[in-house]
């Protein structure tokens, strides 16, 4: 899979107990994102954060944990964005989309490994 030097970073800003369809919102995110071909997916778990709620959210305070902040970062061409965006939608209670434009260096996945000879 080829994405152009000029590409477009989609970073979800979550909460770790957020759901859809009776799993977790992140993944649901990323299975849909693998679903529609986009070029990749990473789900980043932080440690402390607050939103427009202005709710603290940390791992420090044993109640609060279970509800850590998660930011899922997706990077493909805009168009493959934008026509995941509608799809997105539905899926999103609240949180808080970014769209920024980025220059992808290199793409490309670790060769196979060689099979040992016999």
């Amino acid at each position: 899979m080829q994405i152009p030097h000029e590409a477009v970073l989609l970073r979800i800003f979550i909460g770790e107990s957020d759901r859809w369809e009776h799993k977790p919102l992140y993944e649901a995110i990323v299975l849909k994102a693998r679903e529609m071909h986009l070029a990749g997916a990473t789900v980043l778990r932080g440690p402390m954060g607050f939103g427009k709620s202005s709710h603290l959210h940390t791992a420090k305070i044993l109640r609060l944990s279970m509800d850590l902040p998660l930011v899922i970062e997706l990077v493909d061409s805009e168009e493959k964005i934008q026509s995941f965006l509608p799809v997105l939608d539905p899926m999103m209670g609240g949180g808080l989309l970014t769209l920024e434009k980025v220059e992808v260096i290199e793409y490309r996945a670790d060769p196979a490994p060689e099979a040992p000879e016999d």
